[in-house]
């Protein structure tokens, strides 16, 4: 887009800010949204942050029909002298474009979208909630808006972010959770969209996800869709497990998310010189380990939780209790390492912190 500037329009009257003891994750939004316009003759244009609103978009956009859309989800954080910061946001925006490539959907601009992010969150920063353990929530989304019955690619989209102060994501927070091994349905296969970050995946989820809510489990962990032997994610995190000393994830394989803590969490392994290795996983191998009791921890990440420990997997009628239900040295490190960056707490050596502008600098 040749146009760089954006376009603001404040709201005439703020909202109510939440108390931050009494906030859930992903109710309550922000006072403002940014909003940008994709036509084929034009390309990406009209950059515009406005007051948060509902959008108004016909019936047959191509969206609500063939699902052409997808989304990326990261945080924005208070440091102790009062700042507002990123996490690794451009890992964020060139997953977009990853997603985007897949969906065929226009690529944006990754340098463009950050400035547009930072500049929305400088202007809602009063939002960002203070207590421990909370922060803001950024939601990019990308949807096709063309008014046509087609099954094509569309010709005009929107780009959308919108804001979210957030507690945790899990109730139990940094406490071990169950997890139910699911057998029958599958999140995705090879060749399909399960490395794009788009709605269909997570609409597949919910069946699966749903039943074993009802058995008091808090997630599912989701097996390779060919011979459903192998492990994949746990719910909407990457999986971690330590077996031996060694930290193990499944290798990324075509249906797997390339999560940006993940990343982060492997970095911080190999910066610790703690064994770690990306490989293919079987139900069986794990099953083994923790019967020969060489299964000492696993546990799940991703931007929500950031670190969730797993203290039980059921499979087919067993149940493998890990580390006592406890929570295991190696997750609480990372969990208070990568908190500690995110807030500002702790020294980040990898330069993943990407500071906000006060708002008085992006007003004018």
């Amino acid at each position: 887009m040749e146009d760089h500037s954006i376009k603001v329009n404040f709201c005439s009257s703020e909202k109510e800010k939440p108390k931050s003891d009494q906030l859930q994750f992903g109710r309550v939004f922000t006072d403002h949204m940014f909003i940008m316009d994709y036509s084929a003759p034009l390309g990406w244009h009209d950059a515009r942050i406005v007051p948060y609103q509902p959008l108004s978009i016909d019936p047959s956009a191509m969206v609500f029909h063939y699902g052409q859309s997808v989304f990326e989800g990261l945080k924005a954080y208070l440091n102790p002298d009062g700042e507002a910061q990123l996490f690794r946001p451009e890992k964020n925006l060139q997953r977009i474009n990853r997603s985007n490539d897949r969906l065929c959907i226009p690529p944006i601009d990754e340098e463009y979208a950050l400035k547009a992010i930072k500049q929305l969150v400088a202007i809602d920063k009063d939002w960002i909630p203070e207590a421990e353990g909370t922060s803001l929530y950024i939601r990019p989304f990308i949807i096709s808006t063309e008014a046509f019955l087609g099954v094509a690619p569309s010709h005009n989209y929107k780009f959308i972010v919108i804001l979210s102060p957030v507690g945790a994501y899990y109730k139990e927070g940094i406490n071990p959770v169950k997890i139910a091994v699911e057998n029958k349905y599958v999140r995705a296969v090879a060749g399909g969209t399960g490395e794009a970050k788009t709605g269909g995946n997570y609409a597949s989820s919910l069946k699966a996800q749903e039943l074993v809510a009802n058995s008091g489990y808090a997630q599912v962990l989701w097996l390779d869709g060919v011979e459903k032997k192998y492990i994949e994610e746990v719910g909407s995190m990457n999986v971690f497990f330590k077996i031996d000393g060694e930290v193990v994830t499944p290798k990324l394989n075509g249906s797997i998310l390339e999560g940006v803590t993940r990343n982060s969490v492997i970095e911080l392994l190999k910066y610790w010189d703690i064994p770690v290795s990306e490989r293919r996983i079987s139900m069986e191998d794990l099953r083994q380990a923790h019967q020969e009791g060489r299964l000492e921890e696993a546990f799940g990440s991703g931007t929500a939780a950031v670190i969730s420990p797993i203290g039980q997997l059921t499979w087919n009628d067993t149940d493998l209790i890990i580390n006592n239900h406890e929570t295991g040295p190696v997750a609480k490190r990372l969990y208070d390492t990568l908190t500690g960056i995110q807030y500002g707490k702790v020294e980040d050596p990898f330069g993943w912190i990407e500071k906000v502008r006060e708002p008085s600098k992006v007003k004018s």
